[in-house]
């Protein structure tokens, strides 16, 4: 229910500021700071989502819990959507969600509502199916090509390609 009444609110609250702002300092000037801030959000979202995305590579590159870069990743995103949105009231509420506090606090907020119940790192240790099968024959063709120095070769010495 409470979705419906977000996509009830939000379009009221952003024709309601499309009106005071328009009458207040006209239709031209209304039309260009949207797009202003459309075009620096864009700037931000690059600039914020590079960001996120070293953290994300540091934290599993130290085998850390990815779970915050992650939720920093996905709201920039749902930012960089709300900037692109028309309006006023997205706008602003996209903007605060590029300020990294801001991203802080409504992580911390929602891990303490959400409640992992399993999180696995690395290869699956179940038993996977086996691909069917015609034999054991495996048929393939190779050329025996001279290795070059930028090349990496396997142990067999055997050039890989």
């Amino acid at each position: 229910m409470w979705i419906f009444v977000l996509f009830l609110c939000v379009p009221l609250i952003e024709i309601a500021l499309f009106i005071q702002v328009g009458g207040a300092i006209g239709l031209w000037a209304t039309l260009a700071i949207v797009v202003l801030t459309a075009v620096i959000g864009t700037l931000l979202i690059r600039q914020q989502g590079a960001m996120a995305m070293a953290q994300l590579r540091n934290s599993f590159r130290e085998l850390r819990d990815p779970a915050e870069p992650l939720a920093h990743g996905a709201m920039i995103l749902f930012a960089g959507a709300l900037l692109l949105t028309p309006g006023f009231f997205t706008d602003a509420v996209g903007f605060a969600l590029l300020m990294p506090p801001v991203r802080a606090a409504a992580y911390r907020w929602l891990s303490q509502r959400i409640v992992v119940q399993s999180m696995t790192y690395g290869a699956d240790p179940g038993p996977r199916p086996r691909a069917p099968t015609h034999g054991d024959v495996i048929e393939g063709e190779f050329e025996e090509l001279e290795p070059r120095d930028d090349q990496p070769r396997g142990r067999s010495g055997w050039t890989q390609h």
